[in-house]
């Protein structure tokens, strides 16, 4: 990294963001992304996930600051030493998911999630769903509110929330868990290893219809999702040595 480096600030669209980013571009110049060496994230996780989607295939290293309600993939916001802090970054380097989902017309609709892919009922009604591994049928039906597949990095969200197991990084793991299960009553989830290839069929989606979300982007009416880690997709998020992401995933564990 260059001593000076170019950087491309990205704002949501809150006051405290907007304002912020217009500060540290009259401080620290402002770039187009695709002239940016770094990109700038300010706001909270979603706004995150948000920058990651659009500009994660370009290979940007993403530097966030929490100005938003949840900053789990941020760092602390401060405005007087940011070059510093670039400079003194660590990388942690994430693989999304790769979602592809059929739905009941036929259509087949594919998408990235960095945190985790969820299917969910869309009625009252219970999904009855079989899980397949690697071509390998495990579970004949699971019923209750659905399932999810979580990344390392998003294990301590949605995943955790269900009760499901948190990933460290670089573990090579993804995490299986059931949301509100019925049956198997005492199937709680599983951890996969990372090549593994989840296929979730909806057994009953005219009755129980089924709807799937890879991180926002939703897909309703489906009726056979497929899950594997990406092995062309990568992108780098920058953390301050202190705050860095495997160690607040770590110290998740040990929150009383």
């Amino acid at each position: 990294m260059s001593a000076s480096p170019r950087i491309a600030f990205l704002a949501s669209n809150t006051d405290a963001a907007q304002r912020a980013r217009a500060e540290l571009a009259q401080r620290y110049g402002d770039h187009a992304t695709d002239e940016a060496d770094i990109l700038c994230a300010l706001g909270g996780d979603g706004f995150m996930l948000q920058t990651l989607h659009r500009h994660g295939s370009a290979g940007k290293p993403v530097f966030g600051m929490k100005l938003g309600s949840i900053g789990f993939l941020m760092n602390q916001f401060r405005d007087d030493d940011l070059i510093e802090r670039l400079q003194r970054a660590e990388p942690a380097h994430l693989r999304p998911l790769e979602m592809l989902a059929l739905t009941e017309s036929g259509t087949s609709t594919g998408s990235l999630a960095y945190n985790e892919v969820s299917l969910l009922r869309q009625t009252r009604q219970a999904a009855h769903l079989r899980i397949d591994l690697n071509g390998q049928t495990r579970i004949e039906e699971l019923i209750g509110d659905g399932v999810l597949v979580s990344t390392p990095a998003g294990s301590t969200a949605y995943n955790y929330s269900a009760h499901g197991p948190i990933l460290p990084l670089g573990s090579h793991t993804l995490a299986l868990t059931p949301i509100a299960p019925y049956r198997p009553r005492r199937w709680r989830g599983a951890i996969l290893k990372a090549d593994t290839e989840v296929r979730l069929q909806v057994l009953d989606p005219y009755k129980r219809p089924v709807s799937v979300t890879a991180d926002s982007h939703e897909t309703r009416d489906v009726v056979e999702v497929t899950i594997r880690e990406s092995r062309e997709h990568r992108v780098t998020l920058l953390f301050d040595p202190e705050h860095n992401l495997e160690e607040r995933i770590l110290s998740e564990q040990f929150v009383v």
